[in-house]
């Protein structure tokens, strides 16, 4: 008979992020790991910083040994659910679609990098003018 595994939505499983109470997810499993915090030898603020999101490529890059991969399975308390999020479709743009939009693309860079030297060099001229107005009448 199959042992039944309870399953976790990621926002379930984040909201467990304390000290007291410390989930963790790593290759789609869940993981209650308050018991451990205080004998993990890398610290328990090792992996407070790994809740809240997957944890698996932390865990990887540790280097744990066999011995604690098997640790770990002994606070496995379910699995993640699986979203089934759509995977995002990519817009084909050709290249005359580009070059048909390059003005646009100019005229709003331009609008956003020059407002400030044109600005310098408005100051500069009206400073400059009122300077020479202000020498020519002493």
């Amino acid at each position: 008979m199959p042992t039944l595994t309870k399953l976790y939505t990621v926002d379930e499983a984040s909201q467990h992020n304390t000290s007291e109470d410390c989930w963790i997810t790593i290759d789609g499993k869940v993981y209650d790991v308050s018991s451990y915090l205080d004998e993990h030898p890398g610290g328990d603020d090792v992996i407070l910083g790994a809740t809240g999101k997957d944890a698996t490529d932390e865990f990887e890059d540790a280097g744990h040994s066999k011995t604690a991969r098997e640790l770990l399975e002994t606070f496995c308390i379910g699995e993640l659910e699986e979203t089934g999020t759509p995977i995002p479709e990519f817009k084909i743009i050709s290249k005359k679609q580009q070059l048909n939009n390059l003005p646009q693309k100019f005229f709003n860079l331009s609008k956003q990098y020059w407002y400030a030297p044109i600005t310098v060099v408005g100051l500069s001229v009206g400073l400059g003018y009122l300077y020479l107005r202000k020498k020519q009448a002493i």
